[in-house]
């Protein structure tokens, strides 16, 4: 699912300003973040793009560039002891 390149049918592709780099704020607290623990050791970034991967194909097809980025981030956090599943409940609830 991750290589689909010259599949049809997921319809049009929506024009953007390409010349931004990020299209919300949450997206940039994101990608600073992977940056973050990426750096610090947390996690490679080989392990990042593996859970990336990783995820359910309806979820991945579903979700965007970043939002798989979040995904990923989620799951890592949590099979690193980084983060309980009580912590991501609330952090979500907070949102």
């Amino acid at each position: 699912m991750h290589d689909i390149g010259g599949l049809h049918g997921f319809g049009p592709v929506p024009g953007r300003d390409d010349a931004l780099y990020f299209h919300a704020a949450w997206e940039a607290r994101i990608f600073a973040l992977v940056r973050a623990l990426v750096h610090n050791g947390a996690f490679t970034l080989d392990e990042f793009r593996h859970a990336i991967e990783r995820m359910e194909p309806a979820d991945y097809f579903a979700s965007g560039y970043y939002e798989r980025w979040e995904a990923a981030t989620e799951q890592l956090c949590l099979e690193k002891g980084l983060l309980t599943a009580d912590e991501l409940a609330s952090i979500r609830a907070e949102a």
